[in-house]
């Protein structure tokens, strides 16, 4: 193999991995009262605490489940949280997580008491799923590709 040859299989092996390297993706909410959304998340949405802090008062925590995650942020009292639709009436969702059973998904949190956006359908062409608001109001699409 020539030095060229090596070197470009090298870069495409580098390319390879740099792909494989990003694994999740966590969005930072910023959130009116710590306590509540986190309560929200594991009580509505099965989320696990990750972890909370400082421990002399605690401001920011991580919550995950099924190895996706976000992060919340009590930042200060006249700081409030602005979700998507509040700004744009016509582009509402904070995030899209895909599932790959959203039936059930959907038939859990609707036992769990969770606030539906949209009940299970299909919530835009090609996408099956349905939508939560949180706590403080962020909307979440959870999904699946599917056609019609």
């Amino acid at each position: 193999m020539s030095t060229n040859a090596t070197d470009a299989a090298a870069v495409h092996a580098n390319e390879e991995h740099a792909k494989r390297n990003l694994a999740s993706i966590r969005p930072s909410f910023i959130v009116k009262d710590l306590q509540t959304s986190i309560t929200y998340y594991r009580e509505r949405l099965g989320f696990q605490l990750d972890f909370e802090g400082p421990d002399d008062g605690p401001f920011w925590a991580g919550v995950s489940r099924d190895g996706i995650g976000i992060m919340l942020k009590a930042v200060a009292p006249d700081v409030l949280p602005i979700p998507n639709h509040t700004r744009h009436a016509w582009a509402p969702p904070d995030a899209h997580i895909y599932s790959a059973d959203p039936d059930a998904l959907f038939d859990e949190f609707n036992r769990r008491g969770a606030s539906f956006v949209k009940r299970l359908s299909f919530i835009e062409q090609g996408l099956w799923g349905f939508s939560i608001a949180d706590a403080d109001g962020y909307v979440l699409v959870f999904y699946q590709l599917r056609h019609e």
